[in-house]
């Protein structure tokens, strides 16, 4: 039995949203839902994530489950409201999942930002390990470790289907960064063939697209075959020496992402927000990018 999948795409981080539900019990999971975040106000809403729980209404669906693919640097996560909302809506709370190995990376980003741990100890329901099975109703899901972009990064294969988050992207793109800290470019090109190494009418549903020119719109997914054929990083042909070697020159050329310290403060928390100081702001740190030999 395959899932009923809506791919919501939000524009201004050029996130991929998924909801996947059982068409036969209407238990759905919600797949890296977008926060709402203007980097100009440092104003937070939450209008890709009231879309999410439109689209959960209309349909019908409960939702069991949302799934966080990795701690994100580039989009701030909405699991911690979209929790929330449900739980009163729907009548129970459903868990918030993230690989197993989340631990290291909120304490790394933890120390670098000053974020006490009990603000991140224990903010995710359930830490799945690879290759766990779980179900969403009567569909059965499998934890998929892809590491590399991050090195907890998790894909979930439901039916004939793997959502892959920041692993492999379009073909025309190819295949996420891998300069952040814990990320390699070889555990990413062993991640990204175990995906291709899956049967050629498997789709690969991806986290983030950037329609480079010439291409019009966002495109959710690309199957195995297509991947294997085209993908400019990862086709067959490509060794991992040359993979390793363009990935790790590519990546020492690109920018930094611009939401990068407000996206991974809010992430190691699983969206909560800070704590209120005592005149009752919420804070995150930013840390100065200091030019010239004079400081």
């Amino acid at each position: 039995m395959e899932p009923i999948i809506h791919d919501v795409f939000e524009h201004d981080t050029g996130t991929w949203q998924y909801v996947v539900a059982d068409p036969s019990t209407l238990i759905a999971a919600i797949i890296d839902p977008v926060l709402d975040y203007d980097r100009t106000t440092q104003g937070l809403t939450t209008c890709t994530a009231d879309s999410l729980l439109a689209l959960v209404k209309e349909k019908g669906y409960k939702v069991d489950w949302i799934l966080e693919t990795h701690v994100h640097a580039d989009h701030l996560t909405a699991a911690s409201y979209l929790q929330r909302r449900l739980a009163r809506e729907q009548g129970y709370s459903p868990s918030v999942a993230i690989g197993k190995r989340i631990g290291q990376v909120q304490r790394f980003f933890g120390k670098r930002y000053g974020v006490p741990e009990e603000q991140y100890g224990v903010v995710f329901d359930h830490l799945l390990d690879d290759d766990e099975k779980f179900d969403i109703g009567d569909l059965q899901a499998i934890a998929m470790h892809l590491p590399g972009h991050t090195p907890d990064h998790m894909g979930y294969k439901i039916g004939d289907n793997v959502f892959c988050g920041d692993s492999v992207f379009h073909a025309d793109i190819g295949t996420a960064r891998c300069d952040f800290p814990g990320g390699s470019a070889d555990s990413l090109f062993s991640s990204g063939r175990r995906l291709l190494s899956l049967p050629d009418h498997v789709k690969i549903w991806t986290g983030h697209d950037y329609p480079p020119q010439g291409r019009s719109s966002p495109k959710a997914y690309m199957t195995v075959h297509e991947h294997r054929e085209q993908n400019k990083h990862l086709k067959d042909g490509i060794t991992a020496e040359e993979f390793v070697a363009m990935r790790n020159e590519r990546d020492a050329t690109l920018a930094a992402p611009r939401m990068l310290h407000q996206s991974l403060q809010i992430n190691i928390r699983g969206g909560r927000l800070p704590t209120p100081t005592e005149e009752g702001h919420r804070m995150l740190r930013l840390p100065l990018d200091l030019k010239g030999p004079e400081w």
